[in-house]
This record gives structure tokens, sequence and C-alpha cells, in this order.
């Protein structure tokens, strides 16, 4: 018993010491926190819920549990994780009566998603006439533009909904406004082939910035009905997108013969210079449509067309390896000997591209085989940096010489080694190449190839070096001694 008192008394004792009444009051205080946050928890998984199914009852339309959820408290802006709120569902679903009954008890008729989209969007966008004749009568932002710049006609002319398009266009909507993209309601529409939505855009006077990228697309589309509409509005053919193409080069650049044979009727500049100095037969020309080089040329392009580099059609032909337009080009008397400003002529872009049938046809109209750059580079030159075997063999039997020498004395033999084309240095060699041949800076094929690293070309140059002096069984050791 004295033992248990004794016991008793301590616990008395430490019950009163400060510490001990400092700790418990922590326990106390963090044992409150915890239901408290566990009410909090119960409350805000009650209250989801009631969110969750306030909007599902937006969606549905159904009135009588929107108004009883709202009368329990629940937010009328309440929205979901993308930012809709029961404005939004409603409009998006068509429910006039609903939605007229969230604006009467203060829903903002504005307000808007994640995206940017309001629920005159949503609606345009679902093709609900009844709901967007409601929220433009209530003050909706007809002009409105979501995140990306999209308007509620944007999104109608978009989605083909002719009426909803109409109503907005008679109410305000400005078809001028364009998305981050560029994109106008008209372009829109021409793009999705909706003609009946492009004819009522052209009829409500379409003007300014609007057309840029409508005509573009027309061309593009080969649509020479549009192109033709656009054209009554707005007599210049050559309106520009902002990197300067007008719709010719677009028309050029897909091969669209029809719509370009309208263009130049109206008016369209054929040698129209884009940024960089790029003329519609440049385009052409770059992508090989042979009708409408054969076209831009019967109307006039000027063949020897230069871009700010100093490329002319048919080095874009050349350089791209289509040999019919190179072909045409040629047959037309386009400049062989045409240069870029480093110097670089049709052929070296062929061979560089390893594009074997332009070098023939460019051989055969009499292109000078050892013609050389501002670098004194030949084709022969490119032909073996790149590795092309088939290209070097022709420029080799067209006599091609093996030896010409760069501004820096390298030879072709000379670059082939250094890029470890193995191959084309073997060609080289066997076309008689020589393996003795000194840079400006004293350097053989074998020394570049040695300090490239290049061990297999060294010892198959020293092997064709002692070869020559008949030395024929020379091993590895002796041919490592001979190097150093």
């Amino acid at each position: 018993m004295a033992h248990a008192a004794a016991h008793l008394k301590k616990a008395r004792e430490l019950e009163q010491h400060p510490e001990y009444r400092a700790l418990q009051k922590a326990r106390e205080k963090r044992r409150r926190q915890r239901e408290r946050a566990e009410r909090k928890r119960q409350v805000k998984h009650t209250f989801s819920d009631s969110n969750t199914s306030f909007l599902r009852a937006a969606r549905a339309g159904n009135i009588d549990k929107v108004l009883e959820f709202l009368k329990n408290g629940v937010d009328i802006s309440t929205c979901n994780q993308n930012g809709l709120n029961a404005l939004h569902l409603a409009a998006k679903e068509g429910h006039k009566e609903l939605v007229e009954e969230l604006l009467q008890r203060g829903a903002s008729v504005d307000s808007s998603t994640k995206k940017g989209n309001t629920a005159l969007h949503i609606a345009s966008l679902a093709g609900q006439k009844e709901v967007v004749k409601l929220l433009v009568s209530r003050g909706a932002d007809v002009n409105a533009q979501s995140q990306n710049g999209f308007t509620p006609l944007y999104m109608a002319a978009q989605e083909n909904h002719l009426e909803v398009v109409r109503y907005l266009l008679e109410n305000e909507g400005n078809q001028s406004i364009a998305t981050e993209d560029g994109f106008t309601p008209l372009a829109i529409a021409l793009q999705q082939g909706h003609n009946s939505v492009v004819s009522l855009l052209l009829e409500h006077d379409t003007k300014g910035k609007v057309r840029l990228p409508a005509l573009h697309i027309a061309a593009r589309k080969d649509d020479t009905k549009s192109a033709a509409l656009l054209l009554q509005n707005d007599h210049n053919a050559d309106v520009q997108s902002k990197s300067g193409f007008t719709p010719l080069h677009i028309a050029a650049h897909y091969g669209n013969v029809n719509v370009s044979t309208l263009l130049l009727n109206r008016g369209a500049a054929v040698d129209f210079t884009a940024r960089n100095g790029i003329t519609p037969l440049h385009v052409a020309s770059k992508r090989g449509n042979t009708n409408m080089v054969a076209l831009l040329l019967d109307r006039g392009a000027q063949i020897d067309a230069k871009t700010r580099d100093g490329l002319t059609p048919l080095h874009c032909a050349a350089r791209s390896g289509h040999d019919p337009a190179v072909e045409i080009l040629l047959e037309r008397g386009a400049p062989i000997l045409a240069r870029t400003k480093n110097g670089l002529s049709p052929l070296h872009m062929s061979a560089q591209g390893d594009h074997i049938e332009c070098v023939k046809l460019l051989l055969q109209h009499k292109a000078p085989v050892d013609d050389v750059t501002l670098d004194y580079l030949t084709a022969l030159h490119v032909a073996a940096h790149c590795g092309h075997y088939r290209v070097t063999k022709l420029l080799l039997d067209k006599k091609a010489n093996p030896n010409a020498r760069a501004l820096n004395g390298f030879t072709p033999l000379h670059i082939a080694c250094k890029k470890n084309r193995v191959k084309v240095m073997e060609l080289l060699v066997k076309y008689g190449a020589s393996i003795q041949a000194i840079t400006e800076s004293g350097l053989t094929p074998i020394h570049v190839a040695a300090f490239m690293g290049h061990l297999n070309i060294v010892l198959l140059l020293l092997r064709a070096l002692f070869s020559c002096s008949k030395l024929y069984l020379l091993d590895e050791q002796a041919m490592w001694a001979f190097l150093s």
C-alpha cells in the first residue's frame, strides 16, 4: 500500500510540472486539430457531391433539381475541373429555359472556362441557335475571344452552323477577328469546305485581313469557286501572308494549276518576290511541279530570277532532285552556269544530293564537269565529301579531274580520306587520283586519314602506294614505319 501511495504522489507531482503540462496541452491541441480536419473533410466531401450532382442536373436540363441545389446553398458559379459551370453545360445541351433561369438568378453571362470559352462560345460551337439568341439578348459579348483567339462566330463557322453564323453576323459579329494562328471565320469555313457558310460570310461584305488567309486556303485546295468569290469582293490577287507569300506561291507549292490560272487571269504577278526573293517559279521548281513550272514559264515567269542567296529555279529543282523539272527548265533556256553567292552551280547541288539523273541531264546540256565554286571546289569534291559513289563514278566517267585542287589544295581524294569514304577513295585512286598530292599546308591524303584516325584508309593507301613501287609484300609494321 505504501508503495502504491508513493507512486500516486509522484504522479501528481509530475502532473504539476510545467514541462509535463505543456506536453499535455500540445497533445490536446493536435487532437482538436485532427477533429477539425476530419469535420472539414466530411463537409468538403458532402459539398463536392452536391456540386457534382448540381452540374449533372444542369447538363440534363432538370430545372427543379437545379433550383433545389441552389436553395440548399450550392454556389451558382460552381464549376468542374475544366471550368464549366451550370450555365455552360445548359447552353451546350440547348436547355434554353434553364439558361434563362440561371441568368435570372445571377449567373454571369460572360463567365469563362479555363480555356476562355463563354456560354456563347459553347452554344455557338454546338449549334444551339435559340440559346445563342437568348444569350445575345442578355448582353453576352458577341466578339469575346477564347485563349486561342476563337470567337463565337469562328466556332459556328468551323462547325457549319449556318443559322448561328447568320444570327451572329446580324448582331455585330466581327468576322475580321483572327485567331492566334491568323485564321478568321471565313478561313476556317474555306478550309473545312463549308460552302454555304463561305457564301454567307462573303455576302456580309468581308473586308480587310479576313481575306488574308482565306484566298491562300482556296489556293492550297485548288478551290477556284471560293477563290473567284473572294476576288469578286477584293480584286487584289496578290494579297500577302505574314511571310510575304501570295496565293500564287501557295498554288505553286501544291501544283494547283486550275486556281493558278484563275489567279494569273485576275492579275496575279507571276514574278512576285516574297521574303528572301522567292518567286512562284522557285517554289514550283523546288517542289518538282512540272505542270506549274510550264504554266508559269508560259505566262512569262523570269527563268533566271535569283533569291537573296543567288538560287535560280534550276538550282532549286537540281538540289531537290526533280529531274523532269530540271529538263523543262533546261529546254526553256535556264542558265546552266548560274551560281549562288557561294559559287555553287546546279551541278554542284545535284552532286550534293546524289541526284544522278539530274547530274546526267546537266552534263548532257554541256554543264562544265569541273566547274568550281568560290573555293575552287568541283562537283567531284562535293560528291567525295558526301560519299556519293554513283555520282562520283559518273563524273569520273565524264572526265572530271580526279586531282582538281580546291583553294586550300585539297583534292577529292583528300576529302574522301577526311570523311572516311572508303569506296569513293578506292574509286578515285582507280581513276588516277594522286596518293601523294599535297595541300597548301603540306598534307597528303595519308596524313589526312591518319590525323582523322581512319586506320583502314591509311592501310589501303599505303598498300596502293607501295603497290605502285612493286613492293607487294609490305606488312603493316613496315607501313607504319614508312608513315612515321
